[in-house]
Order: structure tokens, then sequence, then C-alpha cells
């Protein structure tokens, strides 16, 4: 058998101290979910519509195309990143950030495999795009999550290319404004 656990006695010395805090009254409702059991007097007020995909998300032409278009070039980034091509291969399609970003990364994994960038070298293993997702955010802007397969590898490539009219003609063209690797 167990002892049995007695009260604390109190001692004189207890009688003594002063509380840090002064005790609190204990909730009227225990647990981590908390409910208000008083009865509403307002009828409720109605759920927010969510609001409609833009036009272009169901247009699925439109859609098909992007994501052909972003596959190829996401296959021509992670290429240029390996050292398979030259960067200047995507210069009409990327902004000047994303431009230098691609041609630091190709000098840096050039420089670690002691080669140089863009030289067609033989990689043992070659990058391939294995799926690309495409969403738009509103007309002129598309958002893509790429899946990258090296060998036994994954990676994961987010993109966002935005239409801009090419300034020699009147045509538009996409061109990738961010581009992460993860």
């Amino acid at each position: 058998m167990s002892p049995q656990p007695t009260a604390p006695v109190a001692s004189p010395f207890h009688a003594n101290v002063v509380p840090l805090r002064p005790p609190a009254p204990i909730a009227a409702t225990q647990g981590t979910l908390a409910l208000e059991l008083q009865p509403r007097l307002e009828p409720p007020q109605p759920a927010a519509r969510p609001t409609p995909p833009p036009a272009a998300a169901t247009d699925l032409r439109r859609r098909r195309s992007v994501d052909r278009w972003a596959h190829r070039f996401a296959q021509a980034a992670v290429e240029i990143v390996g050292g398979d091509r030259p960067v200047t291969q995507l210069l009409r399609h990327t902004s000047a950030e994303v431009y230098g970003d691609l041609e630091r990364r190709a000098v840096l994994v050039a420089r670690a495999g002691q080669h140089q960038p863009g030289q067609a070298r033989v990689a043992p293993v070659r990058p391939r795009v294995l799926s690309v997702h495409s969403s738009f955010t509103d007309g002129g802007a598309v958002e893509s999550s790429v899946h990258v397969r090296y060998g036994e590898r994954s990676r994961a490539v987010a993109a966002r290319f935005e239409r801009r009219r090419d300034r020699h003609t009147t045509d538009t063209r996409w061109v990738c404004t961010a581009l992460e690797f993860a």
C-alpha cells in the first residue's frame, strides 16, 4: 500500500510570507478550448465570398502555353547554372537582376567544378525539368513552381514571369523578374 498524502502543515514561517501575485479566481471554463456559452442575439454574418480567379486562369490554352514556355525557360536556366549553356541565351527573357544572379551562380558552379561556365562541359548528370505548375496572379504576371531532377536528387525552382512589351517591336514577351533555387 502506498502512504496517504498528508496535508501540508501550516508553519508560523508560512504565515509571514507575502505572495508575489494576488490570488486570481479560477476561470469558469477549463481546458484549452474556451467556448462562450451565451446565446447570440443578432443573426450571424454571411460568409465572405471567395474572390473568383482571374479570367486568365480559366483559359486552358493560355495556361498550357505558359506552362510550356516556363518549362523551356526553367530547363535553360538550370543548364546555365550547371555550366552546359552560356547565360547570354536568356538575356532577352530575364530582368537585369535575374540575369546577374544566373551569371553569378554559373561562375560559382564552374569554379567548384574547375571548368569554364557555358562551355558545354560533359556533366555526369544533367538536370531535367519534370514538372511546372503555374499560377496567374493577374493578366500580366505568372508565378511558376518547377520540379527539377538531378539524377536521384530533386530541387525546386520558383519563378515569376511578367508580360513586357518589346522596345523594338509591338510584340509582348514573357520576362523572368524573379528566380529562386531551393
